[in-house]
Formats: structure tokens, C-alpha cells, sequence
């Protein structure tokens, strides 16, 4: 045979193991490899126990492995730009909660943009954080809390889980909507933050729920107010900030997915359907409701603007905080 008798049938099997490999690598084939899921929190932690249930019926239901990867530091940052920079398949995401928009506001990282290097996925859940108290201050409810805020300036501290966490961003929004001044005292996470509390080293807290219930139901701290505009269905009794004077707070923790921009529409649609679908399924929706949080479904659209809204509300909010 000469050379171009035997060339011809070779070059037809490379281009049908090419169009193989492209079938198979194509978004509609998705997945047919292993997913990363990555956590940009230490292991251990809340957010990390939910990751690891999610990932486990995520994985399930797309009939694929979901590695957990733990990139904890630098608020959150760390694993987000491990994401950011991922190649643009599906097979690396980003389990985000609302520190994803917290600190994004307060460290404005050169790492990513937090609109233009994401991909929204799908939002899982939400809820609210609760404003509690030492014990000892002697305040009952928010009223008397601002009081006493006024009567000393400066004098009532508020603690967090470090600087543009959640907790210290929700305290200052409060501050600057009642008009009264309160220390800002950052701890290097809640664990740590809640002991001073009880120990009465600090004042108050807008802590998470998965954070704080504990606390409460064992009466070591004193509950206030709820952040969000709706009451707690586990504290019918206990108002929110609106209710107690406040106006416009409303305020809630989230979780929910992320890829890097550019995913194929494919498989964000068919990872948005299926993340909806484990988020309402029985392991997650008890373990929200357990924590006084709620099942949030929607589209991959609805997941990006709250997520524009939300990092607007805390870029203001950061805008006004006193640089050091």
C-alpha cells in the first residue's frame, strides 16, 4: 500500500476520535467527570457541614462525584478566586454564602470582580441573623439597647466574625440608620466571639442563627430583634428590627452557587434545575428550617440580581464606615 492508501483511513480515525472526544466534552454531555465544590471556609465549620450535605445530593442527582475542597482565608476571597480563575466547564464551582457580598464590598479584591468573574448558578437558601445581647447590659429590646447607645457613645460595643463579615456590616448599617455610635470589636470568627459574649467582654452581636440558637434557647444571651422584615417562625414572639423602630432593615444570610464566568448555558441550566431540586428535597430543607432559614429556588437571572442588589446595599453601607 502506498502512502496515501494508508494515510486516508488514518486521518478519517483521528477525525472520529477528535469528534468523539468533543461529543463527550460538549456542554450537553455534562458531567462526565468528577465536580469540585469548593468551600472558601475552613473545614469543620457551619457553612462547610451544609456544603458537604448539598454536595452529596447534588452528586446523586447528577449521577457524578462532587469533591468538597476547603480554601478558607482572607474572608472568603481565597476560594473565590480559585474559582474565578477555574476553567470555564462546570467542573469547579463555589459554594457562596452572603460573605461572598460582604467582603467583596469591604476588601474590593484584585483578584476577581465579583459580578464579571461569576457565572450565578442557583440560590439554595436564606435567613435572617438575630441581634442578642449580654445579659448583663440590662436591655430588654432594641429600644432600650439605643438608649443606651446614646446616653454613652461609643460606650456599647457590637462584635463579629471579622472585618466585612456579615455581623459587622449588619452592626454597621445599624448604627447608621438609628444614628447612635457603637465600638466595632472583630474577632477572628463566631466561635471565638460568641465565648466573649457570654463571658460579657463584649455587648452585642448580629450573629447567624446556626451561630447563636443554642445560645438563646439556653438563655445565656438575650434575643432582640430578628434582621429580616418577617418574623422567625422559631421566635413567633421576637420582633424585627423594622418592627422595633428600625426602618428599611432587612437583612438576611444566603447560600448558594457560583461558577466562573462563561459557563455554557447548558450546564448552568441544567445545574440551576437540579440544585433547585436537591435544595427542596428532605435533607436540605430540614436542615434550613432546623437553623431558621428557608428554601429560596429561582432562576440563574434571579440568583444575579439579588446578588447586584446585595453588593450595592453593602458597598453604601461600606462607604460610610471610617477608614482607620
Amino acid at each position: 500500500m502506498n502512502k496515501s492508501g494508508w494515510l486516508a483511513p488514518v486521518a478519517t480515525l483521528l477525525l472520529a476520535l477528535a469528534n468523539g472526544t468533543a461529543l463527550a466534552q460538549s456542554p450537553d454531555a455534562w458531567p462526565t467527570q468528577p465536580i469540585t465544590l469548593v468551600v472558601p471556609f475552613a473545614a469543620g465549620g457551619g457553612t462547610d457541614s451544609i456544603a458537604r450535605e448539598f454536595a452529596s445530593e447534588l452528586g446523586k442527582a447528577l449521577g457524578q462525584t462532587i469533591v468538597v475542597e476547603n480554601r478558607g482565608g482572607g474572608g472568603g476571597s481565597i476560594g473565590a478566586a480559585r474559582v474565578a480563575q477555574a476553567r470555564k466547564d462546570g467542573y469547579t464551582l463555589l459554594f457562596a454564602t452572603s460573605t461572598f457580598a460582604t467582603n467583596a464590598a469591604w476588601e474590593q479584591s484584585k483578584l476577581y470582580d465579583p459580578i464579571k468573574d461569576f457565572t450565578p448558578v442557583a440560590q439554595l437558601g436564606n435567613g435572617p441573623l438575630m441581634l442578642v445581647v449580654d445579659k448583663s447590659l440590662g436591655v430588654n429590646n432594641v429600644d432600650e439597647l439605643l438608649k443606651k447607645a446614646k446616653a454613652d457613645p461609643g460606650g456599647v460595643n457590637y462584635c463579629s466574625a471579622g472585618p466585612g463579615s456579615i455581623n459587622h456590616l449588619s452592626g454597621a448599617l445599624f448604627t447608621q440608620r438609628t444614628g447612635v455610635t457603637m465600638s466595632h470589636v472583630p474577632y477572628r470568627g463566631s466561635g471565638p466571639a460568641t465565648l466573649d459574649l457570654i463571658a460579657g467582654r463584649v455587648q452585642a452581636f448580629f450573629a447567624t442563627m446556626p451561630t447563636m440558637l443554642e445560645q438563646v434557647r439556653g438563655d445565656k444571651v438575650k434575643l432582640l430583634a430578628m434582621t429580616s422584615k418577617e418574623r422567625s417562625p422559631l421566635f413567633p414572639s421576637v420582633p424585627t428590627l423594622q418592627e422595633s423602630g428600625v426602618k428599611d432593615f432587612d437583612i438576611k444570610t444566603w447560600w448558594g452557587v457560583l461558577g466562573p464566568a462563561g459557563l455554557p448555558e447548558p450546564v448552568v441550566n441544567r445545574l440551576n434545575a437540579t440544585a433547585n431540586k436537591v435544595a427542596k428535597g428532605q435533607l436540605i430543607s430540614n436542615r434550613l428550617k432546623q437553623e431558621g432559614a428557608n428554601v429560596v429556588t429561582g432562576t440563574p437571572g434571579e440568583f444575579g440580581q439579588m446578588l447586584e442588589q446585595e453588593l450595592a446595599v453593602w458597598k453604601s453601607v461600606v462607604d460610610t464606615i471610617p477608614k482607620s
